[in-house]
């Protein structure tokens, strides 16, 4: 029946009859909407159950560390994105990723600071890094190009340095942004063996390929072998897993880089200034270092050991088994979630190894994610290549603690779930720039009715 003939059934109809009216004209205008960022407690920030009482202290201490706030003498900058890793890390409590209040804008004039506030950093907006994909001569550049300087702070007199020329890459095109990585449950992460990840990968291969998805490992390929098998990831052969593009392979190679690209601080697996200006020095270099003189091992250990620690014992989030939508729609979201190929990327679950550390050996790792690079057509591409990850390749970005997230996708361009379901799509075979993506996208449009996105949609958000 047309929905527009209902309007004019007679109003001394039965009382049932008009209910079954309000229930049709309901159902053909209510459209699947993304529910929002959960509310309540964060059921995030805390440390890992099972640690050891030395193991929580070490936890303890990373996190302290992991917050404070660097001015100069400590080796901030001389060109920075934050002066902090928990300013970046705070949503929905410290370890997460970008909060609702962008600490970026506050920090660009701190302490006197003269820097220009850049036009696609903004007060309600996510906490960005900027890539250029092009140098001027046209080759690929790729890197970070650090939003602010030193200059004009109380704490590095005679620090003169210029900004980058932001709004003229933007008008060429040439800028392109990242968001922080979450970092709940990073230790398991970091736990999952190889060959779990590859058996994985292998697993129901037919239903991928039919999918059109076919994802892989972060493999660094130089040419030579070790035992006969691809040499991956540097020179030790084995799979990288953290960052947008799975460039990482540790949580300490992780925090090394991210203290000297993101807060310009040197430390020792990173020992060379980004900016070796020497008006704008105010540490010794590296700025951060095993202290060799402290009476404890807490104590010495360098800040990136502790950022290391405290992310390699944090806990993963906890999923609410009823917030949004109810516990029914959440169980039928998940099992439509399976049943449309979501879980071909985004795998429930693998399994972490036989850990030196008790509290993360042979556990679950409930992350949704398969830890592999993935083709995800022009619509996401960044240009921007990482080892083996391509300019459209990025690694399955984790889904455990999507429920408290603001900011979706690596440059933070919506806050809508659904926006950023979409964006998934995009690209075509014949052009050969189909994301991997595609199908189950189309499962989602065309397969679903709207009631049973928006049981997706609150599964995810449970999360």
């Amino acid at each position: 029946m047309n929905a527009k003939l209902l309007y004019a059934v007679p109003v001394l109809l039965s009382a049932g009859f008009f209910l079954f009216q309000a229930q049709f004209v309901s159902s053909q205008t209510i459209r699947a909407r993304d529910p929002g960022v959960r509310g309540g407690d964060p059921a995030a920030g805390g440390p890992i159950a099972g640690l050891s009482a030395t193991e929580g202290a070490f936890f303890n201490t990373g996190k302290d560390e992991f917050e404070e706030v660097d001015p100069a003498d400590e080796g901030l900058g001389p060109r920075m994105n934050l002066d902090s890793c928990g300013g970046c890390h705070a949503q929905p409590a410290v370890g997460g990723t970008s909060p609702s209040v962008n600490p970026q804008v506050a920090f660009a004039n701190s302490l006197g600071a003269t820097n220009g506030v850049p036009s696609f950093i903004t007060s309600d907006g996510p906490v960005r890094e900027a890539r250029f994909q092009r140098n001027p001569d046209g080759t690929a550049d790729g890197g970070v190009h650090a939003l602010f300087t030193l200059a004009g702070r109380w704490d590095a007199p005679g620090c003169v340095l210029t900004q980058p020329d932001f709004e003229s890459e933007l008008a060429r095109r040439n800028v392109i942004f990242r968001i922080p990585t979450p970092l709940f449950g990073a230790g398991l992460i970091e736990q999952i063996p190889d060959s779990v990840i590859l058996a994985n990968q292998a697993a129901d291969a037919t239903r991928k390929a039919a999918l059109g998805i076919f994802g892989r490992p972060n493999f660094i390929v130089p040419g030579n072998t070790i035992s006969g098998q691809p040499n991956k990831n540097g020179n030790d052969g084995t799979i990288a897993r953290f960052g947008w593009k799975a460039q990482n392979k540790s949580l300490l190679l992780f925090s090394g880089e991210a203290y000297n690209v993101e807060m310009g601080i040197t430390n020792e697996l990173f020992q060379t200034e980004r900016d070796e200006t020497p008006t704008c020095q105010f540490a010794t270099v590296p700025n951060g270092v095993t202290n060799t003189n402290a009476y404890t091992l807490i104590e010495g250990i360098s800040a990136i050991e502790k950022f290391a620690f405290f992310q390699r014992f944090l806990a993963p989030p906890t999923p609410s088994p009823y917030a949004p939508g109810g516990a029914l729609s959440i169980t039928r979201g998940r099992s439509l979630f399976n049943g449309i190929g979501c879980s071909a990327c985004h795998s429930p679950s693998l399994q972490t190894g036989n850990s030196t550390v008790e509290a993360l050996r042979n556990q679950p790792v409930n992350l949704y994610s398969d830890l592999l690079l993935h083709d995800m057509g022009p619509r996401l591409a960044d240009g921007v290549r990482q080892g083996q990850a391509g300019p459209r390749e990025f690694r399955t970005a984790p889904l455990w603690g999507l429920g408290q997230r603001i900011f979706f996708l690596h440059d933070g361009r919506t806050s809508d779930l659904l926006e950023a379901i979409y964006a998934h799509q995009s690209g075509t075979l014949l052009n050969n720039n189909a994301s991997e993506a595609n199908e189950v996208i189309k499962n989602f449009n065309f397969l679903l009715r709207e009631s049973q996105k928006q049981d997706i949609l609150n599964f995810l958000r449970s999360l």
